[in-house]
């Protein structure tokens, strides 16, 4: 009964943290927002404007989902000392792993909902566009892009986010040499920004018919999707359109019209294309969005006052060293050059494991050690 007894006081010890998470995701706030908002969906003009009421009926649902998180939390605080004090009532062993169980599940609850209040600047919120790059080395590289973009989709399904592809550049061979997709959920730009930066593969390839090891490079470059209501004022002449038929599988998927679009950025040089819709003009605005998106990430970065102040593409973001190692051989291991954290098993990280590595980048950057 030792680890009924031991639980009990973990369980009376966690009771505050609940309290004090509680006050730093402002559930009080929300859910007097949540009241505010909802009684102005329920007025005659709501739906006067669309685009407004679908902010609103957004935003709403972003707030509901942060408070039934922690609401759920406290639920499960409760149903586990339930269980604990039935267990040592009844002098009932049977439960113990169940109990092991469910407080891991909880535990590991407790620190998602925690990193969720270091998710406080200005665009955390928003959805992520993520766009790949193979590096140097041909086919190799490009399945090194390939296997990236199925870990980030493995994790975005695990956290019930939405993926969609954007632009898409197939490999001459195999693998990808350019992908672009936005990731859609709450704070999905706050946990992936971590990710931004150069991914490093060392693998035996299995396109080496010798059998060497090989190294390969990725460059991920992650960016806020940036909604309508911020205004940037892109200059109709600063903009080079050209449109082209999209990449499909053969058949009846093969595009017959120029319904792809890429849009140049001429002050800075920076490129952004999508394919991925049938409309032309959904697929302008797609990379309007991202272009806009870029403008605004690099004048927040470089602390430009006005988007028309950044020249040369030099202010792109560019190849860098790499934030992340990937090593199948000689032996397994992802390691964060940044963070130091590392996880040993590398197919579990390929297949979307790597909260780890988004987890120890917020808390290392909320200390001030990045």
């Amino acid at each position: 009964m030792l680890f009924y007894d031991e639980t009990k006081v973990e369980l009376a010890n966690l009771a505050p943290e609940l309290d004090e998470l509680k006050s730093a995701l402002g559930i009080d706030k929300k859910k007097l927002e949540i009241e505010e908002l909802e009684g102005r969906a329920a007025q005659p003009d709501f739906w006067d404007n669309m685009e407004e009421s679908q902010k609103v009926l957004r935003h709403t649902s972003q707030l509901k989902s942060a408070v039934e998180s922690y609401e759920k939390l406290c639920a499960q605080h409760e149903d586990l000392v339930t269980l604990v004090e039935m267990a040592i009532e009844e002098d009932d062993e049977s439960v113990e792993e169940e109990l092991r169980t469910e407080l891991d599940a909880f535990k590991e609850t407790l620190e998602t909902l925690k990193l969720r209040t270091l998710l406080t600047e200005e665009y955390d919120a928003n959805n992520a566009i993520l766009t790949f790059h193979a590096g140097a080395g041909g086919t190799e590289a490009q399945d090194w892009v390939s296997m990236l973009f199925r870990m980030y989709q493995r994790w975005a399904e695990r956290k019930g986010f939405n993926v969609k592809t954007l632009d898409y550049l197939a490999g001459d061979e195999a693998g990808i040499k350019s992908v672009s997709f936005i990731v859609e959920g709450e704070n999905a730009y706050g946990f992936l920004k971590s990710e931004n930066g150069v991914h490093r593969l060392v693998r035996v390839s299995p396109f080496d018919s010798s059998g060497r090891r090989h190294t390969s490079f990725a460059s991920l470059e992650v960016m806020p999707e940036i909604d309508d209501s911020i205004e940037v004022n892109i200059r109709p002449e600063d903009l080079q359109v050209d449109t082209y038929r999209s990449g499909g599988a053969g058949g009846q998927n093969v595009n017959k019209v120029s319904s792809a679009v890429r849009i140049t950025h001429i002050p800075t040089g920076i490129v952004c294309a999508c394919q991925t819709e049938r409309s032309q003009l959904q697929n302008k605005a797609n990379a309007m969005k991202m272009l806009k998106s870029k403008l605004i990430q690099i004048k927040e970065r470089e602390h430009f006052d006005k988007i028309e102040d950044i020249k040369g593409v030099q202010k792109e973001i560019a190849w860098g060293s790499q934030i992340r190692s990937y090593v199948f051989m000689p032996y397994t291991l992802a390691k964060d050059h940044r963070t130091g954290f590392e996880n040993g098993n590398i197919q579990a990280v390929m297949d979307g494991d790597i909260d780890g590595f988004i987890n120890a980048f917020l808390k290392a950057k909320s200390r001030g050690e990045l």
